[in-house]
C-alpha cells in the first residue's frame, strides 16, 4: 500500500499530497516525469541497446537464412520466409509505434502475439527510433498523468469561507 510519505520520494508534488502517482516506464521508472535521475543516459542506453539488439537479431536471422539455403529447400520457400519476416517486422513496428501513443486492446494484442514474436526486429527498431526523441511511451503516460492530476485537483479544490455564513442579497 502506498502512503503519501512513501510517494514523497518520487519528487512529484501531486503524489506527495496523496494524488495520482506516475506510472513507471520500463527502463525509466518515474524519471520521465521530471527528466531526472539519469533520464538522458537511460534514453541513450535504450536507443543503443535496442539498436544493438536489432543488429544482433538480424545476424541471427542471417544464419537461419543461410541454414535454409544450405538445406536447398528451393527458391519459393526462401522467398516466402524473407517476405514473412519483412511483413511481420513491418506490422510489429507499426503496432509498437502505435502503442507509444495509445493503449492497445488486450484481446487484440493476445491475438497478435505470434505475429509480433516473428516481427521482433520491427519492435526493436520502433523502440530505437522512439528513444531518439523521448522515453518510449512517455507521451501517452504524460497525457494520462496530467489528466489524472487535473481531475484530482478539481476534486480536492476547497471552497473559501463557510457556506452557511454566506451573505444573501435581500
Amino acid at each position: 500500500m502506498h502512503t503519501a510519505s512513501a510517494s514523497a520520494g518520487h519528487g512529484d508534488g501531486a503524489a506527495r499530497g496523496g494524488g495520482p502517482r506516475p506510472e513507471p516506464l520500463r527502463f525509466f521508472g518515474t524519471s520521465w516525469v521530471g527528466h531526472d535521475n539519469g533520464y538522458a543516459a537511460r534514453r541513450a542506453g535504450a536507443a543503443v541497446g535496442s539498436l544493438a539488439a536489432a543488429v544482433a537479431s538480424c545476424l541471427v536471422l542471417r544464419f537461419a537464412f543461410d541454414g535454409i539455403r544450405i538445406a536447398d529447400t528451393g527458391a519459393f520457400v526462401t522467398v516466402l520466409i524473407v517476405v514473412m519476416f519483412a511483413i511481420c517486422s513491418a506490422l510489429a513496428f507499426r503496432n509498437t509505434w502505435e502503442g507509444f501513443t495509445k493503449r492497445h486492446d488486450p484481446q487484440r494484442q493476445a491475438s497478435l502475439r505470434g505475429l509480433l514474436a516473428i516481427g521482433f526486429v520491427g519492435s526493436l527498431l520502433a523502440y530505437f527510433f522512439r528513444s531518439l526523441t523521448e522515453a518510449p511511451g512517455e507521451r501517452l503516460h504524460r497525457e494520462e498523468y496530467e489528466k489524472a492530476r487535473e481531475a484530482h485537483e478539481r476534486r480536492t479544490t476547497r471552497r473559501t469561507g463557510h457556506p452557511s455564513k454566506k451573505k444573501r442579497g435581500r
